[in-house]
């Protein structure tokens, strides 16, 4: 398979599934998309924060390209929950920062090849290929997705991967 057919297979994979995530949200009062829905607290607007913060490491500091803005961190104690968002943060932060990510990975993706060597410290096999790191964040973006789908369904029964294929 040639390379760039299997980067762009899967960015553009991943700009769908993001859009998606930012559906989620569309028509929803700002108190339902924060709405804890599940035992652990989770919500629609804390899970677009915390794949900003999940792509923002991934597609950037993991290549030495960190993003240039403070985002919280998952792995720091005083930071909290990274699936929540503070009473300080706007639906408009949050979703204006998780698009700004966008960009800052989407320019990681285009200037690196597939191979291009990246290192996860917290990953027991730490080094990686930018191959491994767009499917690792291209998962776990569809799998929060997944989650939004439940979590918006709950909310109005709206379902669906984008406006036009949505059902109640």
């Amino acid at each position: 398979m040639d390379d760039e057919f299997a980067k762009s297979y899967l960015h553009d994979y991943l700009r769908g599934v993001r859009k998606t995530m930012l559906w989620k949200l569309d028509g929803l009062a700002d108190a339902d998309v924060r709405r804890p829905l599940t035992v652990t607290g989770t919500n629609l607007l804390g899970l677009v924060k915390h794949l900003s913060i999940t792509e923002s490491r991934y597609l950037g500091e993991v290549f030495g390209r960190p993003f240039p803005e403070p985002t919280p961190r998952w792995d720091d104690e005083a930071h909290g929950d990274n699936f929540t968002a503070s009473d300080d943060e706007t639906r408009a932060d949050i979703v204006g920062r998780y698009r700004r990510v966008w960009r800052h990975s989407d320019a990681t993706i285009e200037a690196l090849t597939l191979d291009a060597p990246g290192h996860v410290p917290w990953w027991p096999r730490p080094d990686v290929k930018l191959f491994n790191v767009m499917v690792h964040v291209l998962t776990e973006t569809n799998r929060h997705a997944g989650h939004a789908d439940i979590l918006r369904e709950s909310l109005d029964g709206a379902v669906g991967f984008a406006p036009e294929e949505a059902f109640e």
